[in-house]
C-alpha cells in the first residue's frame, strides 16, 4: 500500500504499520554523532551503566524519526506536499538497544486547504510500541496532502 490522497482519508482511520525495526548500537551511535548529540547516556556505556537505567538509552530523536519514517509508506508516500508540523511529542518509556519497535497511526483531523484547492491537511497521531507493547513515543503530525487527481 502506498500513501493515500487527502480525499481518501477519514477521521478514525487506523493503520498498524507492517515494518518493524530492531534498534542497534550502530543506529544509536551514528544518529547521535550525526546530530552532534554528546549526551553520555547515548554514547558512553560506562556513564549509562552508572545511571538509573543501567544501560545505554537510545537517542529520543532517533526514536521519533524512526516512528515517522515507519509510517510514511502507508500514509504520505507519493501524496505529500509538505509536513506542516509536529506537535505533542511524548516519550513515555525509554528505548534500549535491542528493542524491536513498531508504529501505528490514526487520523484525528481533516481540513480543506484554503490556499490550495488541490490539497488538504491531515493530522495523524503516530505511536511507537516496543516488543512488550509498551508505548515509547507519540506525536501529532500535520501534513499537506494532494487530492486525488
Amino acid at each position: 500500500m502506498t500513501g493515500r490522497y487527502y480525499d481518501e482519508w477519514q477521521i478514525g482511520d487506523r493503520i498498524d504499520h507492517p515494518i518493524r525495526r530492531t534498534v542497534t548500537e550502530t543506529d544509536n551511535l551514528l544518529f547521535s554523532t550525526m546530530t552532534h548529540n554528546p549526551q553520555p547516556l547515548h554514547i558512553d556505556a560506562e556513564a549509562a551503566r552508572a545511571s538509573e537505567f543501567g544501560q545505554i538509552l537510545v537517542n529520543g530523536t532517533f526514536t521519533f524519526a524512526l516512528m515517522v519514517g515507519l509510517s510514511v509508506g502507508e500514509t504520505t508516500l507519493g501524496t505529500l506536499v509538505a509536513n506542516l508540523g509536529y506537535d505533542k511529542l511524548l516519550s513515555p518509556k525509554p528505548v534500549f538497544i535491542g528493542d524491536t519497535l513498531r508504529a501505528e497511526t490514526a487520523v484525528v483531523a481533516l481540513k480543506d486547504s484554503r490556499s490550495r484547492p488541490d490539497a488538504g491537511i491531515v493530522t495523524f497521531e503516530h505511536g511507537m510500541r516496543n516488543q512488550r507493547d509498551e508505548l515509547v513515543c507519540t506525536c501529532l503530525r500535520t501534513a499537506l496532502l494532494k487530492r486525488r487527481p
